[in-house]
């Protein structure tokens, strides 16, 4: 049983992800809203898996996945965002992304990135 940091500045999307992962059997450890709340949460909560939206206030979701990754080298952190553009697909990896999902996302992607790498 895996546990989950969801972090999304859209409530109805944390929820989604949400439902997701607890009906695949694991939990839901904490979410976040911006990217300064997803590294404070994650120092927090220590989670076995991060889903990442890029787009949040504060901070972006590659700036909070590099940040967790440098205090956390070990950290295993999905990218979700609705921009599927290469370049961004590419800083996500070079910020230590193991995966990316694209929105709107389909329910076996998240479980099988939960299946990989949690």
């Amino acid at each position: 049983m895996a546990r989950v940091m969801i972090c999304d500045d859209a409530a109805f999307v944390r929820g989604a992800i949400g439902k997701i992962v607890t009906a695949a059997g694991h939990t839901v450890v904490t979410g976040a809203g911006t990217g300064l709340e997803a590294v404070k949460n994650y120092k927090a909560f220590h989670p076995d898996l991060v889903f990442m939206d890029i787009t949040m206030p504060d901070m972006d979701g590659i700036q909070a996945t590099m940040q967790i990754k440098e205090y956390d080298p070990n950290a295993k952190v999905i990218m979700v965002s609705s921009l599927g553009h290469t370049d961004k697909v590419v800083k996500a990896i070079n910020a230590g992304a193991k995966d990316f999902i694209v929105k709107p996302f389909d329910e076996e992607h998240i479980k099988k990135c939960i299946d990989k790498y949690a």
